[in-house]
């Protein structure tokens, strides 16, 4: 038996909201319980509104849950901090700030070093494959390049874990492809613990260790599934393709049972 307490850990969490429209409570997540290994790349799927953003923007200290607690390296999360960093689908850059100004803000409002501030955001920008538009303002990059912008004025600060909320989304296909690989290539050489909420079965599947399919509302966990193919992965092979059916068919239930109890109401 291990004793060696996990990274991070859900122990029965649950959260309601109050729509102040509708005067009701609603239950956005229900008893979720699970853990996470420290350098695990895990995957969030679900129907649209099953509380995926909810675990994410617990995890970040963004929101408290209703009961139950997350623990991180066995401390409870209280609330935000530098050991965790968010990308969010919308890019979160200062349009007053160049490219570099904007990796450089977090260290400089730590209070750091001018000299080990331009050295970490030298190596960011490089290891972003950014080096170049350092002088250019967020209006003058593509949205891949502000894309890796937003995840560089992240890492910049090295965080231990990356909680990234459906990123690529807003992207075109051949962008969001290429930022995939990216990513896939940046957690290889930094093993940083990956916290992805996604829509999308494929991205899920070649990104992630782990993927975890939410029920719809309220948020429950309906299946932790290990991905065990080799990296990098080929989205064509057949054992890909497994893997996705399997994690579709699961969505397709939840839709499924969805429309069923919209339609008995």
């Amino acid at each position: 038996m291990n004793s060696e307490q996990p990274f991070i850990a859900f122990r029965n969490v649950h959260k309601s909201f109050r729509d102040a429209r509708e005067g009701r409570i609603v239950r956005a997540i229900e008893d979720i319980s699970l853990e996470i290994d420290r350098g695990e790349f895990v995957t969030v799927i679900g129907p649209s509104g099953c509380g995926k953003t909810t675990l994410l923007n617990i995890l970040a200290g963004f929101e408290q849950p209703s009961d139950g607690r997350v623990l991180l390296e066995g401390q409870p999360i209280a609330g935000p901090g530098a050991d965790r960093g968010v990308v969010f689908q919308e890019y979160a850059l200062f349009p007053w700030l160049t490219l570099r100004q904007n990796v450089e803000y977090g260290p400089r409002e730590r209070g750091l070093p001018a000299s080990l501030i331009a050295e970490l955001t030298e190596r960011t920008l490089a290891t972003m494959r950014l080096a170049g538009a350092e002088n250019r303002y967020p209006h003058e990059l593509s949205g891949g390049m502000r894309q890796r912008a937003a995840l560089a004025r992240v890492l910049v600060n090295d965080p231990k874990i990356l909680l990234m909320d459906e990123p690529f989304a807003a992207l075109d296909a051949q962008t969001r492809g290429r930022l995939q690989q990216e990513l896939a290539r940046l957690w290889i050489e930094t093993r940083k613990t990956v916290f992805f909420v996604t829509h999308s079965v494929e991205e899920a599947v070649l990104l992630a260790d782990r993927v975890l399919a939410m029920k719809t509302l309220p948020g429950r966990l309906k299946a932790d599934v290990r991905i065990t193919l080799p990296r990098p992965r080929d989205p064509t092979s057949p054992s890909f393709n497994d893997h996705r059916r399997a994690l579709e068919n699961l969505l397709a239930e939840e839709i499924a049972a969805e429309v069923a109890t919209v339609g008995s109401v």
